[in-house]
């Protein structure tokens, strides 16, 4: 794999894994409007744990509250903070590995990889996103999350395996419907995006090993390191802004790319 292209891969996935503006729409995106050949699946696998381990540093707190509690959540016993959110982040990650086998085994995870698909998706869930922080209420706080709300936020995430949808984005959205405030949504998204990470990695993972050699281990170890460098940073600037700026912004951006991909695409 060409080094520029796998330091624009990891970089772009790194920037956009935790935006609200759809890493995989990004990442198929590359090899859609250029000649750059596909980055395969280990490079895929290597940038996701890359972002994995930039998440969990950032929300340490949050997270070794969580595997702190997992023996207790395991056993039955949701009785302390941690073991509640152990419980509440499983839940809301089911859904997403349901479908995601459901679109694996039926094949439609590779037909919904198109330009035409990605820009309606980044079009209206963009517009969705806008609607929801702009008419959501502010009255939740992170640590109310409930298990009703972790199931609705996850079937939410679950749409986000479609192309252009956004995980971050759409998790985010579903926050807002549900009354968390902006910075909240986001916490929640973000921690959300842990064990689905971990999910989808170890389903890749299991076909990358049979497949891997030295240099691909060295690309990979090379993408993993720019993406968590990446990825901490847009985490970092995206949730400090938060405090101060709508998500405004990322509307406009995915509202903008959508009508431009949609108009490529019909025109083509």
């Amino acid at each position: 794999m060409p080094f520029y292209l796998l330091i624009l891969v990891a970089l772009v996935q790194g920037i956009t894994e935790f935006l609200p503006i759809s890493s995989s729409g990004h990442l198929i995106l590359i090899s859609e409007l250029s000649s750059a050949p596909d980055q395969g699946l280990a490079i895929d696998v290597a940038v996701h744990i890359g972002t994995l381990c930039a998440v969990v540093l950032y929300f340490w707190r949050d997270v070794s509250m969580g595997l702190a509690g997992l023996p207790r959540m395991l056993t039955g016993r949701i009785d302390t903070a941690g073991a509640k959110l152990a419980f509440l982040l499983t839940i809301a990650t089911l859904p997403a590995i349901v479908f995601g086998l459901v679109l694996k085994l039926t094949g439609l995870s590779d037909a919904m990889r198109s330009m035409t698909v990605i820009g309606w998706t980044m079009l209206l869930f963009g517009l969705l996103l806008w609607w929801a922080d702009q008419r959501g209420p502010n009255d939740k706080k992170d640590t109310d999350w409930t298990t009703k709300d972790a199931l609705k936020m996850g079937l939410w995430q679950a749409v986000a395996l479609i192309p252009g949808t956004s995980r971050s984005g759409i998790c985010i959205t579903a926050g807002r419907m549900l009354g968390y405030s902006r910075q909240d949504s986001a916490k929640l998204a973000m921690l959300m995006s842990i064990p689905t990470i971990l999910a989808s990695g170890a389903l890749l993972g299991a076909e990358v090993i049979t497949t891997a050699d030295a240099q691909l281990a060295k690309d990979g170890a090379v993408a993993a390191a720019l993406a968590f460098i990446a990825a901490l940073g847009a985490l970092s600037l995206m949730m400090r802004l938060l405090r101060s700026v709508s998500f405004a912004p990322y509307v406009i951006y995915r509202v903008a790319l959508g009508l431009v991909l949609l108009t490529i695409s019909y025109s083509a």
